[in-house]
């Protein structure tokens, strides 16, 4: 007779190092976007958001092609479509006009909604109905980053806030749409990436040219922001987080979306900010948050159906389930 464990639907977990192993790896994809706005301010010029968003986009998506000589094939055009428009070119825009009409902190926390928002639409397009256990833990971490980053002083900006709200909530869809397509068959993740940091940036240059046209003036430090947003911030960063979400289930890899407001956090201690007592004690919850969400406790090993203790092989009218 076998033990009957309890295990959610859907695919087999990864065993455990290989799942920690595909996490550490996908978190680094948010903590790179997490020196977004610490780039934005202090290096590249301002009031144009539009062309922050092509020059992190377009070369790392040419770039992508030319390294991986792969097209999309069928309807691969139009998913692809969608996704970089979701993905990259409605996000990134949204994001640099936050970035420079809200404080830092108000920003993150906008984007510290993500895994609620991805959770909400994961019921309604990948019929993935999350645990109570990764909710309540969504929720601490939007606490938690908010403790981290809200203060007395901080503006709302309702251009801004709209901007925000609505950034996360095309990479909310994004993310689910990528988890509910996956890649096609013998295309990796960096081609995936290639196909949508390309097709967004081709819808933000004809925008950025014409609304904002190119900044005036572009010292060094525009020129190696721009060259790290669309490195690190841009084709590697993609590249790692369409691999992973691609392994991952949904509610884990949502969570790690906090780690970009914690990063923006230790950059600005770096650049010489301090954080009180809430604001520790905020970092502690949303870090805690983001590391109880790779869990489900449905899962862990020992984990029985009702009725049943850990080791009991009795059937439930004879038969095993």
């Amino acid at each position: 007779m076998h033990t009957l464990t309890e295990r959610p639907p859907g695919p087999l977990p990864l065993p455990y190092a290989r799942q920690a192993a595909t996490v550490a790896l996908t978190a680094l994809a948010p903590a790179a976007w997490g020196t977004t706005y610490a780039v934005t301010t202090q290096l590249l010029p301002p009031g144009h958001p539009l062309f922050a968003g092509l020059m992190r986009a377009l070369p790392a998506g040419l770039l992508a092609l030319a390294l991986t000589r792969v097209l999309p094939r069928g309807d691969w055009w139009w998913k692809a479509a969608v996704l970089g428009v979701l993905n990259i070119g409605a996000l990134f825009p949204l994001l640099f006009l936050a970035a420079e009409r809200l404080p830092g902190g108000v920003a993150a926390t906008l984007s510290a909604t993500q895994p609620l928002m991805v959770a909400g639409l994961a019921v309604a397009v990948v019929h993935d109905r999350p645990s109570a256990w990764r909710l309540v833990w969504g929720v601490l971490g939007a606490v938690g980053v908010g403790l981290v980053v809200l203060g007395p002083g901080a503006r709302l900006d309702a251009a801004g806030v709209l901007a925000g709200l609505g950034g996360t909530a095309a990479m909310a869809a994004g993310v689910v749409l990528t988890k509910r397509w996956g890649r096609p068959p013998g295309v990796g993740p960096m081609a995936l990436a290639g196909w949508q940091l390309t097709v967004g940036g081709l819808l933000l240059l004809p925008l950025a040219l014409t609304v904002e046209g190119v900044p005036q003036r572009i010292d060094a430090g525009a020129v190696g922001g721009y060259l790290w947003l669309g490195s690190m911030g841009g084709l590697i960063a993609y590249t790692l987080w369409f691999r992973g979400i691609g392994s991952l289930p949904v509610g884990a890899s949502a969570p790690l979306a906090l780690l970009s407001p914690l990063v923006a956090t230790v950059v600005g201690i770096v650049l010489g900010e301090s954080l009180t007592l809430p604001q520790a004690l905020g970092f502690a919850l949303a870090l805690a948050a983001l590391l109880a969400a790779q869990f489900d406790i449905r899962s862990l090993p020992g984990r029985v159906r009702r009725g049943g203790t850990p080791g009991d092989t009795r059937t439930r009218g004879g038969r095993t389930r």
